[in-house]
């Protein structure tokens, strides 16, 4: 377990930091933040930011570190990066069983994903600390009444009431104690012999068992279970080789709510460098990617793996930009590019992005989210994704880098692991009509675990036709 020193007092733990000279832990207040809450009583929100400061971190330094390494394979191609979880964490909703399914049909797709790519996946979750949304609009209006927009539980309440929508500091340390909590467990189904590959049929859901993405898995699972009985009795079990018992999973959360993040940002003591210990990684989202902005300033100086959204206005030279103030030595595993462009606009938009990262020569992570640009109103007046446009998007994306001579590295989902009806579409045909069955997203549309399963079965295809491409055209050469 790696030491961690408190964020204060920032100037003495910046002369041991090899972040940039000019960077501290508070620097980035003095630039434009957006989609951030306002708080009304300054009183009440140092109050609860000088308590973070005093708590434990979440994560440690060498995890980061350990993260940041998986993710320089997934760069160099030797790996494959699954992300994925709910749009946005609840307090209501938190429990052991919910936490548990996510987890599970996170494992059952990197299973999957393991197949088709014969690599590696890393697993990481937007989980123990996903609670805070960037708004299109700062107000909301139902039935002619205007409210300040909901930004997640960490920020103000859910609740249509003008009580509920005021910001709360005391949110923020709800939400650390929510994300340790949620830490503890994931880190002992990981650890704990709950994924062991010898559990993979074990790890189906009860709603799923009937779904076509079902047999599909228990096939797999059989397939699995002869290559278990082979490698034990060449001497190889959970027993004696770990990774057959446990598994590497990390978590993510976009840093949006900056005070949250600074009061967790801590010096490592065996490297000095400043590591935000609220998450493994954290990301900049599309609305928050400014250059000159709060959001960038704060995370080029912490030493986690990070993203940033890259939507369809994203510019060429804010793309290079951004890459060089956040990893200006080119660390490989330091960037991953999520990729949230919607379905019909990846062939065009994306082909630049890439060129010009290829030219610069950085070492980036190419992932591709197809949630969020492929929002749209269903007629019933619910948000809701089309199962057929995520695909559409995925296929695209893998065809942009199939053509740059590129590496798709990853994908980037929300979904949960409750039978939800949210997304259309999918082998179980939720239509329009279904939405409203169990429509129990606070913010976005997720796909449930029968989707996601059949989106990792799908993947898998895709990864395996790229890679068999790859060995041909290598065997020609």
């Amino acid at each position: 377990m790696t030491a961690i020193q408190a964020s204060k007092p920032a100037a003495k733990a910046q002369s041991r930091s090899s972040s940039a000279a000019d960077w501290t832990p508070t620097s980035w207040r003095s630039r434009p933040a957006l989609q951030m809450p306002v708080y009304p009583d300054a009183a009440v929100l140092a109050n609860a930011e000088s308590r973070l400061r005093r708590y434990p971190p979440l994560v440690f330094a060498g995890e980061a570190r350990k993260l940041k390494q998986a993710l320089a394979k997934v760069a160099n191609g030797e790996a494959f990066l699954l992300q994925g979880g709910d749009c946005a964490e609840s307090f209501a909703d938190f429990s052991a069983n919910n936490i548990r399914d996510t987890f599970r049909v996170l494992l059952q797709m990197a299973v999957v994903l393991t197949y088709g790519a014969g690599v590696p996946v890393v697993k990481v979750g937007r989980m123990a600390g996903q609670f805070a949304k960037p708004r299109s609009s700062n107000v909301e209006k139902v039935g002619g009444v205007e409210l300040p927009s909901y930004r997640g539980d960490n920020g103000n309440g859910f609740e249509f009431t003008a009580e509920a929508r005021i910001p709360d500091p005391e949110r923020m340390v709800q939400a650390y104690n929510q994300s340790a909590a949620t830490l503890n467990l994931l880190r002992a189904f990981a650890q704990g012999g709950y994924a062991d590959l010898h559990e993979v049929n074990r790890w189906n859901l009860d709603f799923v068992r009937n779904s076509p993405a079902s047999e599909r898995y228990h096939d797999l699972a059989a397939r699995l279970d002869e290559t278990l009985n082979f490698m034990a009795a060449c001497g190889l079990t959970s027993a004696t080789t770990p990774q057959i018992a446990e598994t590497d999973f990390f978590t993510s959360h976009e840093a949006l709510l900056l005070q949250y993040e600074e009061a967790l940002t801590r010096v490592d003591s065996t490297s000095g460098d400043w590591y935000d210990c609220s998450a493994h990684m954290l990301w900049i989202g599309d609305r928050t990617r400014q250059p000159d902005g709060a959001h960038v300033e704060f995370l080029r100086g912490v030493r986690n793996p990070l993203g940033f959204k890259c939507g369809p206005s994203l510019s060429v030279d804010d793309t290079v930009k951004l890459i060089d103030l956040l990893n200006p030595t080119n660390e490989p595993g330091r960037i991953v590019m999520i990729v949230r462009m919607g379905a019909d606009n990846v062939a065009s938009k994306l082909p630049p992005l890439v060129r010009a990262v290829k030219k610069s020569g950085k070492s980036v992570v190419w992932s591709c989210d197809p949630m969020h640009g492929n929002t749209e109103t269903a007629s019933n007046g619910r948000k809701t994704r089309h199962f057929d446009n995520i695909l559409r998007e995925v296929k695209e994306f893998f065809a942009v880098h199939r053509a740059e001579g590129t590496h798709p590295g990853g994908v980037h989902f929300e979904m949960t692991g409750q039978e939800v009806t949210e997304c259309i579409g999918g082998s179980t045909d939720i239509t329009v009509d279904n939405l409203n069955e169990r429509y129990e997203t606070q913010c976005d549309p997720r796909l449930n675990a029968s989707q996601a399963l059949e989106l990792a079965f799908l993947l898998a295809e895709q990864l395996k036709s790229e890679r068999l491409s790859v060995q041909r055209a290598r065997a020609a050469v």
